[in-house]
């Protein structure tokens, strides 16, 4: 038996990778300066992998993001420099942004084009490959499989056609990889866990029985479901195949359905690569032998290994010097992921006393399952009309109200600040002026800008996720556990530790004192029950639903608190509400039922209090029917980088509510565009009617600067009164 990770974080002990890439963005780094310093982050990134692990892959170090690399690699996009290359996540180039798959990483969406000709453009395994490989021939290099690279971008002419031709490509790679003397591909295959149609399965094997039938040998790795066609696969004449068990726990019994091809080694994907709780070794040392049972297979051809990419995961918890015992004993993070599995593999051979002082906290303790379809709560569709009337007597705003989606640009002092009352170099007297004059500064900077709905601008919350965390009763948050969300934006997920409760008001504070400074309406603005949960991580054993219910009863009260002193807009954010979905529509139905109910529960307010709620990134054709069952009386939404193409999705489906499509991509380094915003608008109240569109930008303001937030809100203000002036929307207004 051997170990074999994949996917540890690119990041960096000290947010290395984030800090070069922005020198460089902002001119303190050269490119050259910046390739050395990847380069030996890099160098670190793989002692680790030696340290721990027998096997892992070289190639998987990207300078963005690795669905961008694999476009390059086969021709659809060129770059000829980093400047290049970095403007199709930033730059006028800018790709749109999808999550992968259930996750709350953010990758980049490749568009093929109907006459797209695929070729080897950039042999990128190749380079990494005689950078790093050293002495050791023999390690596997990372490759996107082409099923999922083609499922992940925007196809435009007939898929198969297309899957046959860039499969064509790929082979071409393979036996240019063989020439150099690679010896295996690790070749990451996600989307075979989805729900692969009948079509696409023999497509598949097909393709790749052409594909991979000489060259190096290739370990084909799944992760973040089940595959549900097992036996088909074995036709591909694969050396290695990767399973998860944990979140793929039907690959299970497939395996005793099926069992396993003699000779070819099973990569179980067996200790968490999405949750921080730490592995009870025995417990999965019982369930490698029971896969190597099921598999009918050999201790040789066993491989344990993670059950899904470690960058899900920080680091190390050995960066966090702050950490009682007690807490640091539940915990793994990726380093500590594959310690564990170190210690699977001795613990299978009898060595056990590591195995079991590691374990000591969490041993014979098992992780409960939500079971059952809950009662979503939803309110009747009917029932909109009536509180739109009542709201609009409550708000008196204009046609077409403007507003932002709540943060606005957190500069060096803020975050001074901010870090100095933290460390209690400052105190709580002085830290709260800081902010007032801060508030003050902003609201009237709104009222001149001529926004409808005013926002107090977050500058007391580090992220939207952790700054609920550290206010919530039962929540660990962490000093340098930081994941990659997407490029080089990084974010500390906060962990569910025991029972959540609000012991303290969360947001009562900033956003009535921005109340007292203007007669306008002041949206009260937190972050909702799903997207605290999916962007953080969990090791209570109770069920997720269990948790998320405590975390909505304790959200409702904030938002009680704050209608009770005036406030006549809440704002709740699940831009996650897709995340934590599972990967097979088989599933959907129950997560669906709780997640849904823990925003209406969150949002159980009275109706002459408008409910807003921001969506973003998500995949809304898939979930639009679910999205009507929440109960909000305003979506906003990111639509500026696909220029509104996605309010197709809530027309079709017969959205009658009101929305606010996103006229500016804040992700983007450029201000908004007055035609991308005339294009969005006009196509919202061609689709809804002109008393149905807000104004707003894509997403949260925080890391843009104040001249291009300034120039951004004035344009989209700015046209808000140009069309307000416009007979024709005024009558129907």
């Amino acid at each position: 038996m051997k170990t074999y990770a994949y996917g540890f974080p690119r990041i960096g002990r000290g947010r290395e990778f984030k800090k070069n890439v922005e020198a460089y963005w902002s001119g303190c780094l050269k490119e050259k300066e910046l390739v050395k310093a990847m380069y030996r982050l890099e160098e670190e990134r793989l002692l680790g992998y030696q340290k721990h692990v027998d096997i892992f892959p070289l190639g998987e170090f990207t300078y963005y993001d690795n669905m961008l690399d694999t476009a390059l690699m086969f021709g659809v996009y060129k770059a000829k420099d980093l400047d290049d290359y970095f403007a199709y996540g930033r730059g006028k180039k800018a790709l749109e942004m999808k999550k992968y798959f259930n996750t709350n990483y953010h990758y980049l969406v490749p568009v093929i084009k109907r006459d797209q000709k695929f070729k080897v453009s950039w042999n990128k395994p190749i380079a990494y490959f005689r950078c790093f490989k050293g002495k050791d021939k023999d390690k596997p290099v990372s490759i996107i499989g082409p099923y999922t690279f083609l499922k992940l971008s925007r196809v435009e002419g007939n898929f198969e056609k297309t899957f046959n031709d860039i499969c064509g490509a790929y082979g071409e790679l393979f036996k240019r990889l063989e020439g150099e003397g690679v010896k295996a591909i690790h070749l990451e295959e996600p989307a075979f866990c989805l729900d692969v149609p009948g079509a696409d399965v023999t497509s598949i094997v097909r393709n790749f029985k052409r594909m991979i039938s000489e060259g190096p040998g290739i370990s084909l790795i799944t992760y973040y479901g089940s595959v549900d066609f097992l036996k088909e696969l074995y036709d591909v004449p694969f050396s290695g195949l990767g399973l998860d068990l944990v979140a793929g726990k039907d690959n299970l019994d497939n395996l005793r359905k099926c069992g396993f091809p003699s000779g070819r080694h099973l990569i179980c994907g067996v200790v968490d690569g999405r949750d921080v709780r730490r592995s009870d070794i025995e417990a999965k040392v019982r369930l490698v032998k029971d896969i190597k049972k099921a598999a009918g297979t050999g201790d040789e051809n066993i491989l344990v290994s993670n059950s899904a990419p470690l960058f899900h995961l920080p680091v190390s918890t050995i960066l966090e010097n702050g950490l009682k015992r007690s807490h640091r004993d539940l915990l793994s993070f990726a380093l500590e992921r594959m310690h564990e599995l170190g210690l699977i593999k001795k613990a299978f051979y009898g060595d056990k006393k590591e195995a079991t002082e590691w374990s000591e906290a969490v041993a014979g303790t098992k992780i409960r399952r939500t079971e059952g379809i809950f009662d979503t709560a939803s309110l009747p569709e009917k029932v909109y009309d009536k509180r739109k009337k009542l709201q609009a007597k409550e708000l008196a705003l204009p046609l077409f109200p403007t507003t932002t989606i709540g943060s606005f640009p957190q500069d060096a002092e803020v975050r001074k600040m901010r870090m100095g009352y933290r460390k209690g170099q400052i105190g709580t007297g002085e830290y709260r002026d800081f902010l007032k004059g801060r508030i003050r500064e902003l609201v009237r900077k709104e009222e001149d800008l001529g926004l409808d709905v005013i926002v107090h601008g977050e500058f007391e919350r580090t992220d939207m996720v952790e700054f609920f965390a550290q206010k919530l009763e039962g929540f660990l948050t962490t000093s340098n556990g930081w994941v990659i969300s997407y490029g080089t934006r990084a974010y500390r997920p906060p962990i569910v530790m025991d029972k959540i409760y609000r012991k303290v008001p969360l947001t009562l504070r900033e956003t009535l004192y921005a109340g007292k400074l203007t007669d306008r309406p002041v949206k009260g603005i937190f972050t909702g029950p799903v997207t605290i949960l999916a962007w953080g991580f969990c090791v209570r054993t109770e069920p997720i639903s269990t948790v998320a219910f405590e975390l909505a009863r304790a959200l409702n009260e904030e938002a009680r608190d704050l209608v009770s002193k005036g406030v006549k807009i809440i704002q709740v954010d699940e831009p996650a509400i897709k995340e934590f979905c599972p990967i097979k529509k088989r599933k959907e139905d129950a997560y669906f039922s709780w997640a849904i109910r823990s925003f209406n529960l969150t949002t159980r307010l009275p109706e002459k209090v408008q409910v807003h709620t921001h969506l973003c990134y998500s995949e809304f054709s898939t979930i639009i029917d679910r999205i009507l069952k929440m109960n909000f009386d305003v979506i906003t939404i990111e639509t500026a980088r696909e220029k509104g193409k996605v309010l197709n999705v809530f027309a079709k489906a017969g959205f009658r509510r009101q929305i606010g499509p996103g006229l500016w991509d804040i992700h983007s380094k450029y201000p908004a565009n007055n035609a991308t915003i005339r294009r969005i608008l006009d196509k919202g109240i061609e689709l809804f009617g002109a008393e149905n569109i807000w104004m707003n930008p894509d997403c949260g303001l925080k890391t843009r600067g104040w001249e291009e937030v300034e120039v951004s809100l004035d344009k989209i203000c700015s046209l808000a009164r140009e069309y307000r002036k416009n007979t024709k929307y005024a009558k129907n207004g």
